[in-house]
């Protein structure tokens, strides 16, 4: 017997996103947070494209859409040129302006209207695992305590308590850039820069020193600025940011601190960037930070996490049921761990982009002009947006491994989008005439994958491939595609090898 069955460590998104997944699985899900209470800075100020898509898969996007701007450009290494998404077969092409604590809010209100367990100012401490489950220790209130459970996942950002417990190796690269953060009011006009990026329109560029001085507005009258210098001693980020250490950034960069006040967040950040060797130990697993950290370039790393909780939370909680395939909860790190690795590799390309340092003058100078070429500018955006995702599955349909846009579909009951069916975090299997024969042959995962017989689909975009059924995993990937004439070849097999034996 445990107490719960999974307990998640760590109340940020990808945590409290992760609850949400296992409370639809009907897991019994506790989630520790060492702060006793939320934060009311938000490092995060935005999600991504694929992130609404797995949103209003939820049923949730319509509380982040909510007065929420949209962002029509990305950003890659404020080169200047806005990346677009247009191109994609998405309705949501742009980036959604939701600052980190609105995120959390409204995930912790979805968590707990699930059913599951939040307990605030209580830290993990140790952890103990065999082969049929995890002790947590728990420094509490009152106390230490235990907490048994079947799984435990160390959703605990970058200096993950979980993972050093573990003992699980994070190799990366040292950082060579440092920054001041401040989210501030400032008296002075602020000055304008040129090349700094549709996210930063006001700003200094030092080449001499190698430094820049960039700002944002956050709302009206507040802005984030940021201070950045490269290749020279940094402060030891354990160590406080200080009002003093941002106006002499400030000063030595932009020759003025422009009246700072009314200062709402310090911080500081590198370029560190690291990837956990493993995600998995047994019953403990990582994701988000704790098993992936980078320059926040491209405002990718929320992203990173939510998706990790998604990709993690139906199969875990499939485990959980019984029903998993042998080796499904395996497939979180094959196919997660590489989308990580490819956001360690464009953040540290856009690291040595952002270096003001004149010998990388032609570097980027030649990335502006790719930025316009449409091909590459479509590239990035993929890569920026994670739209462009696709795992390798077994299959020769090209949707295969790739995620589907919400169809609008013409049931025969009217009008639907293909997101309504994902509520739940169930399967879907989606069939067109004449082929009505998968449905039949899918009859006995009809406890996990819902039916759905429709009589024609329309792309929001581009044109969809042409397929006459489609099995999609709750996380909105394509895991098999039927074709004119080919019936219901290969459909059994991979309902077995995604949703496990039928239910008799």
């Amino acid at each position: 017997m445990v107490d719960y069955d999974v307990v998640v460590a760590g109340a940020g998104p990808t945590g409290l996103m992760l609850a949400c997944e296992l409370q639809l699985a009907g897991v019994r899900t506790l989630v520790l947070e060492r702060l006793a209470q939320p934060v009311d800075f938000s490092k995060a100020l935005g999600v991504h494209a694929r992130t609404v898509e797995l949103l209003e898969m939820r049923g949730l996007a319509a509380e982040f859409l909510r007065d929420a701007p949209k962002l029509r450009g990305g950003n890659f290494a404020s080169l200047g040129v806005p990346l677009r998404f247009e191109s994609f077969d998405t309705l949501h092409p742009y980036a959604l302006f939701v600052p980190q604590v609105r995120t959390e809010q409204l995930l912790t209100e979805r968590a707990l209207h699930l059913g599951a367990q939040l307990r605030r100012g209580h830290a993990l401490t140790g952890l103990t695992q065999d082969e049929h489950g995890v002790t947590v220790t728990v420094e509490g209130p009152d106390g230490p305590y235990e907490v048994s459970a079947a799984y435990l996942v160390g959703c605990d950002g970058g200096g993950s308590t979980v993972r050093k417990l573990l003992g699980i190796d994070f190799p990366g690269q040292e950082p060579h850039m440092f920054a001041v953060i401040a989210d501030a009011r400032f008296r002075d006009e602020l000055p304008h820069g040129e090349g700094m990026g549709p996210m930063r329109p006001y700003g200094v560029m030092r080449h001499d020193i190698r430094a820049w001085f960039a700002a944002f507005p956050l709302e009206p009258g507040i802005f984030r600025a940021t201070v950045a210098f490269f290749d020279r001693p940094y402060a030891d980020r354990r160590a406080a940011v200080t009002e003093d250490d941002v106006r002499a950034a400030l000063t030595e960069v932009a020759g003025s601190d422009f009246g700072m006040h009314d200062v709402r967040w310090l911080s500081r950040l590198t370029d560190t960037s690291r990837q956990a060797t493993r995600y998995r130990d047994g019953r403990v697993l990582l994701a988000g930070d704790a098993g992936h950290i980078h320059l926040p370039a491209g405002g990718q790393g929320l992203n990173l996490g939510f998706q990790d909780a998604v990709n993690l939370g139906w199969k875990l909680g499939a485990t959980l049921a019984g029903t998993a395939p042998e080796g499904l909860l395996d497939t979180y790190e094959s196919e997660r761990r590489p989308v990580a690795a490819g956001v360690l590799r464009n953040t540290r390309a856009q690291a040595v982009l952002i270096d003001p340092d004149p010998r990388f003058e032609g570097l980027r100078e030649l990335m502006i002009e790719l930025l316009h070429v449409p091909e590459t500018n479509r590239y990035l955006a993929g890569l920026i947006s994670a739209l462009d995702v696709r795992y390798d599955l077994p299959g020769e349909h090209p949707l295969t491994g790739r995620r589907v846009p919400d169809l609008l579909l013409d049931t025969g009951e009217g009008s639907r989008r293909l997101s309504s069916f994902f509520h739940e975090a169930r399967g879907v299997l989606l069939t067109l005439p004449p082929d009505r024969g998968q449905a039949d042959a899918a009859a006995g995962w009809k406890d996990r994958v819902a039916l759905v017989p429709v009589n024609a689909v329309r792309a929001p975009g581009a044109t969809s491939a042409e397929f006459t059924a489609l099995l999609i995993r709750p996380d909105g990937y394509v895991c098999w595609a039927g074709t004119p004439g080919g019936g219901v070849d290969g459909l059994t097999e991979a309902l077995h090898a995604w949703f496990g034996a039928p239910t008799p």
